[in-house]
């Protein structure tokens, strides 16, 4: 079992690494995505640059990672707390993917498609933490329209929710754990050349909250290529 374990770990890392967006976006519109709009590696910011289409493609592949591994650590028998590590190894190897110099996505997707997933493998339980967060999402969307606020809050309350739900104690740690997975993602994003003009506490605030630098938005998504140093960085 512990053979496994290690196994679906080292894989599930693997599997979330796999840069989806950057991969679609070279391959279909011979394009680094990574130099367009606010240059995250991700399915929102390919939507920008190429179209819904490509975009729906990222968003099945990346849900899959989580949703994958998953599956494989139930199929193989482990307990919930092996299963959320494993869970996360895929949601840190799209955050931190070897195949990009560990300078990924955001791993919301994934992170929703383990959400998903883990209640109703083990229970089966209702899905709640994901609900509700599609909840927060859909009103900072749909009536704030601010989605980085939305996810934030969205997935600081998955933990609180699973608490609420009575759901096992593996479960609510593991919604934790990828609250704060993404907390460290948005902090230690690399630096862009609007880094320095900005306070770093009002940096911190920024980035915890907006995931961006500045508080203007526009500003910051269509920054051009030469605004962001060395190509790759963001």
């Amino acid at each position: 079992m512990a053979t496994a374990f290690i196994l679906l770990l080292v894989s599930a890392y693997l599997v979330g690494s796999i840069p989806t967006a950057y991969i679609v976006g070279r391959w279909r519109r011979g394009i680094d995505v990574r130099q367009y709009g606010s240059g995250n590696v991700g399915a929102s910011n390919l939507l920008r640059s190429s179209g819904k289409l490509l975009a729906t493609v990222v968003i099945i592949f990346d849900l899959g990672k989580g949703m994958l591994a998953l599956w494989a650590a139930q199929a193989a028998g482990l307990s919930i707390a092996q299963q959320v590590a494993v869970g996360l190894a895929a949601i840190i190897g799209h955050n931190w993917p070897v195949f990009l110099r560990f300078n990924g996505g955001r791993g919301l997707l994934t992170t929703l498609g383990i959400a998903f997933i883990l209640p109703l493998a083990n229970g089966p339980l209702v899905p709640w933490s994901l609900i509700i967060f599609l909840a927060i999402a859909g009103i900072f969307i749909f009536i704030v329209h601010n989605l980085p606020v939305g996810t934030a809050v969205g997935i600081a309350a998955m933990p609180l929710v699973s608490l609420t739900a009575g759901e096992p104690p593996a479960l609510i740690w593991g919604f934790l754990a990828m609250f704060l997975v993404m907390v460290i993602r948005r902090l230690t994003a690399p630096k862009s050349s609007l880094t320095a003009s900005v306070p770093v506490g009002e940096l911190l605030i920024n980035r915890l909250i907006f995931d961006r630098d500045i508080r203007d938005k526009e500003a910051w998504i269509y920054r051009k290529p030469a605004q962001r140093g060395k190509k790759g960085e963001e």
